[in-house]
């Protein structure tokens, strides 16, 4: 008969079950047995292996470390090799967890069977198996007892079981009455889709007779494009020559200035060429009548000169 084990224990009485079996269940592991043949170190092997079992039961519950190390009267160093597989006692009892786990405990029952029948008295001497024996007694009436528990477990989680495949049930009859609502809801958006089809596929018919008339709307789109480009490029264009027109007006303005101040120049340059006409003309007079004069000096020049000659005469 296969056992039920709570694997992941809810409140103190699963964690003392999964606990005696992982302890039960290693102690008689071959390997495990072999390991604790030595009268000296088999108190030491038993203690270690029943402090990880503790951790690892309790850790399964979701209990922290420091809990367990409190709990177990452990470091919490200890509790943690033992956790992480770090401690040989820790790495065995996480061995049988997994076989747990796996179904394999009838395996395990089986060769605690074959130790019963005398296995064990080839390697172990008979004084010391006869401990060991004594040991396995009270485990095995702690397992049975155990197990007795779990079946009463399985009943109630059978009942239970039921019930809730009942309420599953109606739950799913409901929501196949729901998904029937729903699929005549999609049928008759399937009709009206399909109605939509042959509407959408007599528009495309219409629409496959204009073709040749979207072939000259393409080609005029296609020419409006062309056109639309081009008056980007001249606006372009207008943009610029505008641009110059601005700085020529602006240059304009300036060279407008310049015109002034050269026109208040030429007149003043011309006022002064008339002073200057005027007195050219003024001293054209001037020499005119000096010329006058000049005659009149030179014919004066000329009798002093004769004068000059007769009086060197005379003074000779």
């Amino acid at each position: 008969m296969t056992v039920e084990i709570p694997l992941n224990p809810v409140g103190r009485q699963e964690i003392h079950q999964l606990e005696s079996i992982l302890l039960f269940a290693t102690l008689f592991r071959p390997e495990v047995i072999e390991l604790i043949k030595d009268p000296a170190e088999r108190l030491t092997w038993v203690d270690s292996l029943a402090v990880a079992a503790g951790a690892i039961a309790r850790e399964k519950a979701g209990m922290t470390t420091s809990e367990i190390a409190r709990e177990l009267g452990r470091t919490e160093q200890t509790i943690r090799k033992h956790l992480k597989g770090e401690s040989k006692a820790g790495q065995l009892v996480r061995e049988t967890y997994e076989l747990i786990k796996q179904g394999k405990l009838d395996e395990l029952i089986k060769t605690i069977e074959m130790i019963e029948k005398g296995g064990l008295k080839e390697v172990i001497a008979k004084e010391e198996y006869e401990k060991l024996m004594q040991e396995y007694e009270k485990l095995k009436i702690e397992y049975e007892k155990v197990r007795e528990e779990l079946e009463k477990m399985k009943q109630t989680v059978d009942l239970e079981s039921l019930e809730k495949a009942r309420e599953e049930i109606e739950r799913l009859k409901k929501e196949l009455e729901t998904t029937k609502a729903e699929l005549e809801k999609v049928r008759k958006e399937k009709k009206e889709l399909e109605k939509e089809l042959a509407e959408a596929k007599v528009k495309i018919m219409e629409l496959q007779s204009k073709k040749s008339e979207e072939a000259k709307i393409k080609e005029l789109e296609e020419k409006l494009k062309a056109k639309e480009e081009e008056i980007k490029r001249l606006e372009g264009l207008v943009d610029e020559i505008t641009r110059e027109k601005m700085e020529l007006e602006k240059k304009v303005e300036e060279f407008e200035g310049l015109a002034d101040e050269w026109r208040k120049e030429k007149e003043e340059l011309e006022r002064k060429v008339n002073e200057l006409l005027k007195e050219n003309n003024e001293l054209k007079q001037r020499i005119e009548e000096l010329e006058t004069y000049k005659i009149r000096f030179e014919s004066l020049r000329d009798k002093i000169e004769k004068i000059k000659i007769e009086l060197e005469k005379l003074l000779e």
